[in-house]
């Protein structure tokens, strides 16, 4: 009797069982044409973004990334809409609920990386600077060696690898040296008191101005601005094209041989930090004229 009963139950179940499928066979049937059209509209929508990032950004991984998230997004949009056709919304429901509680959870877990992420995403689109660009951040300077998801990673003129998170980089100021293509080089000198410092000044301008590598576009400039315990210090300053660090360091030094080259070619004294004891009127007079001279003070 009891076998009876338990063969009756299952019949039934399965009975009911086939009956819904029959019924939810046109349910069924469309939310599977719901499910193919959402993923050829997620194909299309993957590659019309990474058309339009490509445009916007050379960073290939980012771009990937983007697209793979829509993708998934308009998937996942798909897969409620089946559902919802399927009368299944409690199902809708419970995935929501859940994914909000792991989304939440994940995100307290991983808020770093989380920032790095979106700090790397934002720099990538912003694209406030580039590979090969030479950059101070967090009191790091060097050239810009790649831009990943997590890490902004830069190489020294030492030739050491430092990798910048890409929070601290996007939170906080930075000095891109290439992005204009110009750097001004400020060289610091001075002349002895003695010396004419007009004088100085047109030898000074007229060196530089010849120099291989200034932007002949713009003026070389000399001011004077300080009293030294030895000389009249003044700043030189001129522009030159810049890509690389080797272009500034060779233009500079380039700047101070002309400049040497030149002062002394013209008698114009670049002192020594030391103390002079001044025999004379004029500041800075050398003591063995003075003394050929027979002025006072000479015995």
């Amino acid at each position: 009797m009891e076998l009876n009963n338990i063969y009756d139950t299952v019949v039934g179940k399965l009975e009911g069982w086939i009956t819904t499928a029959i019924e939810m066979l046109p349910n069924l049937a469309m939310a599977l044409l719901v499910m193919v059209i959402f993923y050829a509209l997620a194909k299309f929508i993957k590659k019309t973004v990474g058309r339009v990032l490509n445009r916007v950004t050379s960073n290939k991984t980012v771009t990937g990334l983007i697209q793979t998230i829509i993708g998934v997004l308009v998937l996942a949009t798909g897969i409620f809409f089946a559902l919802s056709i399927l009368n299944l919304d409690g199902a809708v429901t419970s995935l929501l609920a859940g994914a909000g509680i792991i989304g939440l959870a994940l995100g307290f877990a991983f808020q770093d990386i989380a920032s790095n992420f979106i700090s790397g995403v934002l720099l990538s689109v912003r694209h406030p600077f580039g590979i090969g660009d030479i950059i101070d951040t967090n009191g790091y300077f060097g050239t810009v060696e790649k831009l990943n998801l997590r890490n902004t990673v830069i190489r020294t003129p030492q030739g050491q690898i430092v990798y910048v998170p890409n929070k601290s980089v996007y939170e906080n100021p930075f000095t891109n040296f290439t992005k204009t293509g110009m750097r001004r080089i400020d060289l610091s000198c001075g002349v002895s008191y003695g010396d004419d410092l007009e004088k100085a000044r047109k030898v000074a301008i007229e060196a530089i101005e010849d120099l291989e590598h200034r932007d002949q576009s713009r003026d070389v400039e000399l001011y004077y601005d300080s009293f030294g315990g030895s000389s009249v210090d003044f700043k030189l300053r001129f522009w030159i094209k810049f890509n690389t660090l080797p272009q500034y360091l060779g233009a500079r030094s380039e700047a101070m041989i002309t400049l040497k080259k030149a002062f002394d070619e013209n008698d114009i004294m670049i002192p020594y930090p030391i103390t002079t004891l001044d025999f004379g009127i004029r500041g800075g007079e050398k003591l063995d004229s003075m003394l050929k001279n027979g002025k006072p003070g000479s015995n």
